[in-house]
């Protein structure tokens, strides 16, 4: 610890000398009122130790000097200890309230004051250091978590684009589904603060959004490939990619952090779940299904609908939105049929190209 500088506040000469003398092995700065000594402070705050500080003074006094010194915000870092001999318990009551780290009478013993002093001095110096470390390990902590989210979410974009390329398409349902998920969750936030959906939740929404078809790498190529109709045996097969890509997620569970999880597990299971309860794989119905579930659902429809599959034309964007607020493709939440009439135009941006494509 370097060498500390201890400001001794006193309107008495022969009583500013006397602490000089007694923290002769430090450095001393004198000031003869509050606003003089507040000044000092001012200039530098940092480079003060400790604060010496008597009680009655001209021009400013010590309760005035502490009452200043709160209200800047200088005694979270700054400890201050009135040394005096006319305080009254109403004064020293207030200052202790004020955030006084000690009170010394006078006369005083000059090994106890200087004890005092340098007692405070430590603890504050301690403090300092703790908060110090306290912080570089937060960053540290910061800047690891944020280099696990992006391993995490870069197998998370392996992982689909393996889906995508087996389902023999570019890749870009599932950057779209990301772009619309991410912008029909900032719509849901907005209009229904019940769902709680900050910044936060809904970045995490939008990366985990990816994972929604990854229970597709198990289903067998004859069905996912198939360019007409599924049978109805087909088609339950198909159906599983729900359940098994749980069976997915769950392997990922060491790098996922909890939260994200439970979301990637709650969008890959229930995104085909609809608000009357006629959807699968477990006919949740209506707030029954997650919120992040509920939002891809929507996302994940919009898209298959208005882009070109093996099986099937391209709908215009008008189109899509008119079978999808009917209920033409299952029924969903009104709170969330809402919000998408609310993101239309900038859905269809997206589909239309105007419209850069975020997430």
């Amino acid at each position: 610890m370097k060498k500390p500088t201890i400001l001794i506040v006193d309107d008495v000469d022969i009583n500013r000398e006397i602490l000089c003398e007694i923290f002769q092995d430090e450095n001393t700065v004198q000031a003869a009122n509050g606003r003089e000594a507040l000044d000092i402070i001012a200039e530098k705050p940092e480079a003060v130790s400790v604060v010496l500080l008597d009680v009655v003074m001209p021009v400013m006094d010590g309760v005035a000097v502490l009452e200043e010194m709160k209200k800047r915000g200088w005694l979270d870092s700054i400890p201050v200890l009135l040394i005096t001999g006319e305080a009254t318990t109403e004064i020293e009551r207030k200052a202790y309230r004020l955030g006084v780290s000690d009170i010394i009478k006078k006369p005083f013993d000059a090994f106890i004051v200087k004890q005092r002093t340098n007692n405070v001095i430590e603890l504050y110096y301690n403090k300092r250091h703790l908060e110090e470390m306290v912080e570089l390990q937060t960053k540290v902590l910061r800047r690891q978590a944020e280099e696990l989210q992006s391993i995490n979410d870069r197998i998370i974009d392996v992982m689909s684009n393996v889906v995508e390329f087996r389902n023999l398409e570019s890749g870009n349902h599932v950057k779209r589904v990301k772009t619309f998920t991410n912008i029909l969750a900032r719509y849901v936030a907005r209009e229904y603060p019940e769902y709680h959906l900050d910044d936060s939740t809904i970045s995490m929404i939008t990366s985990a959004a990816a994972l929604h078809d990854v229970g597709k790498i198990v289903i067998p190529d004859a069905i996912l490939l198939k360019p007409g109709r599924l049978t109805p045996e087909e088609f339950e097969t198909m159906k599983t990619h729900t359940t098994r890509g749980c069976e997915v997620i769950d392997m990922l569970a060491d790098i996922q952090q909890g939260e994200y999880g439970k979301v990637s597990y709650d969008i890959c299971r229930h995104h085909h779940e609809r608000y009357d309860g006629r959807g699968y794989p477990d006919g949740l119905k209506g707030e029954e299904i997650p919120i992040a579930a509920q939002i891809v659902s929507v996302a994940d429809v919009y898209d298959a609908l208005v882009t070109e599959r093996c099986y099937k034309s391209a709908f215009t964007p008008e189109e899509a939105f008119r079978m999808i607020t009917n209920n033409e493709c299952g029924v969903f939440s009104p709170k969330l049929m809402r919000c998408f009439e609310l993101a239309r135009g900038e859905f269809e941006a997206v589909v239309k190209g105007t419209e850069p494509e975020k997430p």
